[in-house]
């Protein structure tokens, strides 16, 4: 399976904007998926960012099809199905990997434009999470759903685990949830039920 969801349009330490078309996307350009691309000139050094929204552009065509009348139904699944529509996925970076570990850390450089954008497998995904410093990342994230972020990318660390491991895993993050939130109940709360 080709695990590329697009290449890095414009980024900085703090996230990245990749881009794609329509006929690729899938349930691999899903909300809250962990991804991974090269650090600038490092080849070594892995970015790894979770997808913050997914975003499907417009063109002139399609402003077209959206004001007519009536249109036929083969030129609406020709235009979803073979024109190339823009599609473009925004990424916050919650850390990186330097070769040899992984660090919960905005990363030294942001990555190049036109670089790969690969998603991660399970086993990176279960090694990134087996701490949980990239909570502070998501939560004081501006201009991101933060609550439905963080606890969507549980989830996808939960599905890469075994299934004798996902409670212990829920119980430890929850505490870690509630050590950084103590002082916002409302938020622990919010974050706690949408991982039930």
């Amino acid at each position: 399976m080709n695990d590329v969801i697009g290449r890095v349009l414009r980024a900085s330490t703090r996230g990245f904007n990749a881009g794609t078309h329509s006929t690729r996307i899938g349930d691999r350009h899903d909300f809250g998926a962990f991804v991974r691309v090269p650090v600038a000139n490092d080849e070594n050094q892995w970015v790894i960012g979770l997808i913050s929204a997914v975003e499907i552009k417009d063109d002139l065509m399609i402003s077209e099809l959206v004001m007519a009348e009536w249109v036929n139904p083969n030129v609406l699944r020709d235009q979803r199905e073979n024109r190339m529509i823009p599609v473009e996925v925004s990424v916050l970076n919650i850390g990186y990997h330097n070769g040899q570990q992984y660090i919960h850390s905005l990363p030294p450089r942001p990555p190049m434009s036109l670089s790969e954008v690969v998603l991660c497998s399970p086993s990176e995904i279960c090694a990134f999470t087996e701490r949980f410093d990239f909570f502070r990342l998501v939560l004081h994230a501006a201009d991101v759903p933060s609550e439905d972020l963080l606890a969507t990318a549980l989830r996808f660390a939960l599905d890469c685990r075994a299934p004798d491991e996902r409670e212990a895993f829920r119980i430890a993050a929850g505490r870690h949830l509630a050590k950084l939130l103590t002082t916002d109940l409302r938020r622990l709360s919010n974050v706690l039920a949408l991982l039930m």
